[in-house]
């Protein structure tokens, strides 16, 4: 790839905001900032189990940037699947603390290249930064985020509500108290694929998408189970192989109608185009990318090759949730449902109307911290 092309690859859509009289110099020489942080224990209201763990709680991260009296929310929600942790997350963060604070929060596209150069094996740290510092300037300047990029908040998708792996009977129970959602994602990749599935279908005969993360490894397995999926209503299945093997997810692709979604293969922009032959869509989460500016870069080189987007999440609070549905009009898919499997969400947000994500008209991220208590 020749240069020009690597330079309009790197340059976010946010960027032409830059050229739009939106300045630093329209508002002088940046104010004293403050970058803070802190840790939360996220509660999940059912233990969280996919193919290759459980959960009770995430530890996640949140970021607060203050500068001229506006406060700026960023939340990172640290992965073992990518080697991440809180404690390293909050470390990174250390790192890059005098670099925030001492950059100009409107310049977000370079002091974004100069956070990820200082920790770029860290990005959900770089997740946080990114949207802190957007949820700022839109705070600063009184709109949405939205808005800011040109979107229509009622082009929104519907989001699916995630049932993990369980007992049967407990599939059931979540599957009712799912009942406001048109659409279910369920979590296979395990032995017992049909029975969950099964269980499923016993209380409902809504439209269903699957995720294997990464469950199955061997091809054959995996044909014959996304068959009988097929055969069950299924709409799609996300990830049925291991990342690491493309060339045995193309042979799969080959042999089933059903669309084939990368999300453990898929982190950046980098990856897109080598999937393109094996995969018929992308799961962009905001957590993998390392931020909103990445993922709107995602999207437009997914669109370009011809890929369906889905835009997902991990565990994350409404600070999290609330920035990933800012861009959710761009998508076919949402799976932003992270914030209704917990608690204790510390923070409310974006609302969800039978499926239906409803931004909030609020600047920035249209965020707010709840009342303790």
């Amino acid at each position: 790839m020749d240069i020009s092309r690597r330079k309009l690859l790197g340059t976010s859509v946010l960027a032409g905001m830059a050229c739009s009289g939106v300045t630093a110099a329209g508002w002088g020489a940046p104010g004293a900032a403050r970058l803070s942080t802190s840790r939360k224990r996220l509660l999940l209201r059912h233990t969280w189990t996919i193919a290759r763990n459980s959960s009770d709680f995430k530890e996640n991260v949140f970021v607060r940037l203050e500068r001229d009296g506006v406060v700026g929310w960023g939340e990172a929600a640290p992965n073992v699947r990518y080697q991440q942790s809180a404690d390293e997350t909050l470390a990174a963060l250390a790192r890059v603390r005098s670099l925030i604070e001492a950059g100009d929060w409107f310049q977000y596209v370079s002091l974004r290249q100069q956070w990820e150069r200082a920790i770029p094996e860290e990005s959900c740290a770089c997740a946080a930064l990114d949207m802190a510092v957007l949820d700022w300037v839109g705070r600063k300047l009184n709109v949405p985020l939205y808005r800011l990029l040109g979107l229509d908040a009622a082009q929104a998708p519907v989001t699916t509500f995630s049932i993990g792996l369980d007992t049967p009977e407990m599939i059931k129970q979540k599957v009712k108290e799912a009942g406001d959602f048109p659409v279910l994602k369920i979590k296979v990749g395990t032995a017992n694929d049909e029975q969950i599935v099964g269980a499923v279908r016993e209380v409902t005969d809504k439209p269903l998408r699957v995720d294997a993360n990464e469950g199955w490894h061997d091809k054959e397995q995996a044909l014959e189970k996304i068959r009988w999926l097929q055969r069950m209503g299924v709409e799609l299945i996300e990830q049925p192989l291991p990342a690491a093997r493309l060339e045995e997810t193309a042979w799969l692709r080959e042999r089933v109608e059903m669309p084939i979604l990368a999300d453990e293969a898929v982190t950046r922009a980098a990856d897109i185009p080598r999937l393109a032959t094996a995969y018929d869509g992308i799961n962009i989460k905001l957590m993998k990318a390392g931020g909103l500016q990445e993922a709107l870069r995602m999207i437009h080189i997914a669109r370009a090759l011809g890929l369906k987007i889905m835009l997902g999440c991990m565990i994350e609070s409404s600070v999290a949730i609330s920035a990933a549905a800012q861009i959710s009009p761009l998508v076919d898919y949402a799976d932003l449902d992270g914030n209704l499997l917990v608690s204790n969400d510390p923070f409310a947000g974006v609302t969800v109307d039978r499926g239906r994500l409803i931004l909030p008209d609020r600047a920035g991220l249209g965020v707010s911290e709840r009342a303790a208590g």
